[in-house]
């Protein structure tokens, strides 16, 4: 059955170094839990890959208690680092981990991350965890679909994030098409085009859950059709763009909330209407 869930990224600011007192996991797990989340993606956050196993051990306990499934996020291929992560997923009892094909210091051609993803996703498969290459603009979405058909393998897929794409040019509706047979995760978050002061070009940025471009609806109809046998159990998670606010930081986190308790409820209430 589809979960639905809060990323990291949904407390982008409230983690962040302008934050007077970030917000720790535990409490992003609880807060996950108030607002009706069932699942919570630990999604590039630099402190869980220094946690030791008592540590980890304490995060799934948590997660357990407030009735949470987790996944995991990183980002790159690399052999020693997707080891890395497939091991915190076994301590944490998750089955899906998020990954991009670059970092900073490793941007893989075609033939290298197929090699390098040949060599890990086997061993993911073995344990029973999935891994999904999230779509966004420094990789084509034919780059990366040709990455995942080579290498060929149901544990290794694509997290559909179609917003990330638009600064690479390619249409969310393209996105969608193109990846919607290999999507193993879904990034919710809805994102607009405003004009700059003067008319002088534009900002493109986030906005509250179905207020923007993003046809939801749409989406999770093209990943239903193309996946049958899987859309029940592919997750969606929300995410956000929320820029900060001149008002400073109590704004900027106020805001943050409401639209992570907007789009949270929206996906659980049209979970309602669709099972009526």
């Amino acid at each position: 059955m589809t979960a639905y869930g809060i990323s990291t990224y949904a407390y982008f600011w409230r983690i962040s170094g302008r934050a007077p007192e970030p917000m720790t996991l535990t409490a992003m797990l609880q807060d996950t839990a108030d607002l009706g989340g069932q699942v919570f993606q630990i999604c590039d956050y630099a402190p869980v890959e220094s946690y030791d196993a008592a540590q980890l051990a304490d995060v799934r306990a948590t997660a357990e208690d407030l009735g949470l499934r987790l996944e995991l996020g990183t980002r790159g291929v690399r052999t020693a680092h997707l080891d890395k992560y497939l091991d915190m997923a076994g301590q944490l009892g998750v089955t899906l981990v998020r990954s991009m094909l670059n970092t900073v210091d490793h941007q893989p051609g075609i033939d290298e991350a197929t090699a390098l993803l040949k060599e890990s996703v086997p061993r993911y498969a073995d344990a029973g965890v999935t891994l999904g290459l999230e779509t966004y603009e420094q990789v084509s979405t034919d780059h990366l679909l040709t990455v995942v058909r080579a290498v060929d393998d149901p544990h290794l897929g694509v997290v559909l994030d179609p917003g990330n794409s638009v600064a690479r040019l390619e249409r969310p509706v393209d996105v969608v098409a193109a990846t919607a047979p290999y999507v193993v995760n879904i990034h919710v978050k809805d994102f607009s085009f405003t004009r700059r002061d003067g008319w002088v070009g534009f900002t493109y940025a986030g906005c509250p859950l179905g207020e923007g471009l993003l046809d939801y609806d749409g989406m999770i109809a093209a990943v239903r059709a193309a996946r049958p046998e899987h859309a029940d159990g592919i997750n969606q998670i929300v995410e956000h763009w929320l820029p900060w606010q001149d008002e400073g930081f109590d704004t900027t986190a106020r805001l943050e909330h409401q639209w992570t308790q907007h789009s949270i409820e929206t996906l659980l209430s049209t979970t309602l209407l669709r099972s009526k």
